[in-house]
């Protein structure tokens, strides 16, 4: 190809894939991100007054990020450069800057550059970025899908805007495979004629990533014969070849999103990992958001585990992290781990019976404040008033351990939390025991001194 041809660029254009043509040109365009891009909020306005500072966008593949940098581009008057974290160097960066330097001195003119991949750049290229940055001259938009807290310098990320991009829900995943179809852009050309249903699924199959659907659409549209009408047909069953994903029958806003969840939940309350697998990998299929299976694996660790295995909560928001920290799909392997440790673990809801009950209480029985013994002694005037006074340092006793009274007073004998004999809850049950006896001794032995003493 003819570099220096005028028709080159459009060439290039419509042979680009189908998501590269079909980016917005501007704000209007943009769908989804409405929590950082809508109607007045700060980025918005930045972007539209062409005020930006430092920025890093942060979010899984297809949220935005490169569009979002490209729409800057587009709208600011300072010059823009583009480069990406994996083929460029060290030296890359010092001719940037080089550049954005002269741009400064010569022109006043600031330049924007925008960083693909930022987190690929190891610390002494991160740190080649910061005089530019510190001063002014260069205004940074890195773009990434790890986490900035740990993967981005703490020099870098105090001087920037930290903006988390979620994944695209279906319905904008809908919204822009429908423009793709109608738009002469997109694949209006080649007249195809799509199932809702089909939409549907690759809007609900991509996981959020509109990259996905994107490729998806036009695989099919480019696979699928005309008509005698010319058109192309498309179907669920076209569909789901082309993203090689099957139609799991799960509706995330309707009975199966509240039955299959429950399903999951009570097998990993059952003991039945089997069960809880399979339910997990229908919610994995059918495109449910990872982070709220996570949460309910945490509520099911701390509820139906609890106290008989404390780990398993460890281990369920060890998970949760790992969505986060890994990204979709690699987090179904963290999961699926945790699934299985919950749904394995011995089970007590002690723990949570035992607030239940003291929420209960704290509804509906009177009760005073804090005994004085108890109260805060370190603010001004507090021990003239008695805090603390008669306060037992347990570490200053044999076992760590010392009885005295904890409950308000009209809560004295109430025992909210009645450990199982399952698993680590069986040893805290001994260990309450022994507890118990030296308060009923400690009494005892009280009574006794005061009988003697002749004061009662």
């Amino acid at each position: 190809m003819d570099l220096f041809d005028p028709s080159a660029e459009q060439r290039m254009a419509q042979e680009a894939p189908l998501a590269a043509r079909m980016r917005p040109r501007n704000m209007d365009e943009f769908i989804g991100q409405e929590q950082i891009v809508g109607s007045g909020r700060l980025l918005r306005r930045a972007i539209e007054a062409d005020q930006l500072s430092s920025l890093i966008f942060f979010g899984p593949p297809g949220s935005g990020k490169t569009t979002l940098a490209q729409i800057i581009a587009g709208s600011t008057a300072s010059d823009f450069c583009s480069i990406s974290a994996v083929t460029s160097g060290i030296a890359d960066i010092r001719a940037v800057l080089k550049n954005a330097e002269e741009a400064w001195k010569f022109h006043g003119r600031r330049t924007v550059l925008f960083i693909d991949e930022i987190h690929r750049f190891n610390k002494t290229q991160q740190d080649a970025l910061l005089p530019a940055v510190e001063n002014g001259v260069v205004i940074l938009i890195g773009a990434t899908t790890e986490n900035p807290y740990f993967e981005v310098n703490g020099a870098l990320l105090s001087r920037s805007r930290i903006f988390r991009l979620e994944a695209l829900g279906e319905d904008d995943i809908y919204q822009l495979l429908r423009r793709a179809v109608e738009d002469e852009r997109g694949m209006a050309s080649y007249q195809p004629l799509i199932d809702d249903d089909a939409l549907r699924h690759w809007a609900s199959a991509c996981a959020g990533d509109a990259r996905t659907a994107y490729n998806a659409l036009e695989l099919a549209v480019l696979t699928t014969a005309p008509g005698e009408d010319g058109k192309r047909h498309i179907d669920l069953a076209i569909a789901e070849e082309s993203i090689q994903r099957r139609n799991v029958s799960y509706d995330k806003k309707g009975d199966w999103h509240y039955d299959v969840i429950s399903a999951f939940i009570k097998s990993m309350r059952g003991s039945d990992p089997d069960a809880a697998l399979h339910w997990l990998a229908r919610m994995m299929e059918a495109g449910e958001q990872p982070e709220f299976i996570a949460r309910r694996i945490i509520i099911c660790a701390a509820e139906d585990v609890g106290m008989a295995d404390p780990l398993a909560l460890v281990v369920a928001q060890a998970a949760a992290d790992s969505v986060h920290y890994v990204g979709w799909p690699e987090a179904r392997i963290a999961l699926a781990e945790a699934a299985v440790y919950v749904a394995t673990a011995p089970k007590s809801n002690a723990a949570y019976l035992g607030v239940e009950a003291a929420i209960a209480d704290i509804r509906d029985l009177p009760f005073s404040g804090v005994p004085a013994h108890l109260r805060d002694t370190s603010y001004a005037g507090a021990k003239k008033f008695g805090h603390g006074k008669g306060y037992k340092y347990p570490h200053d006793f044999p076992g760590h351990y010392t009885p005295q009274q904890y409950l308000p007073a009209e809560l004295e004998n109430r025992r909210y939390y009645h450990p199982s004999d399952n698993g680590k809850e069986a040893r805290i049950a001994e260990r309450l025991q022994i507890i118990e006896e030296l308060k009923a001794k400690a009494k005892k032995d009280g009574v006794k001194k005061i009988d003697k003493d002749g004061d009662k």
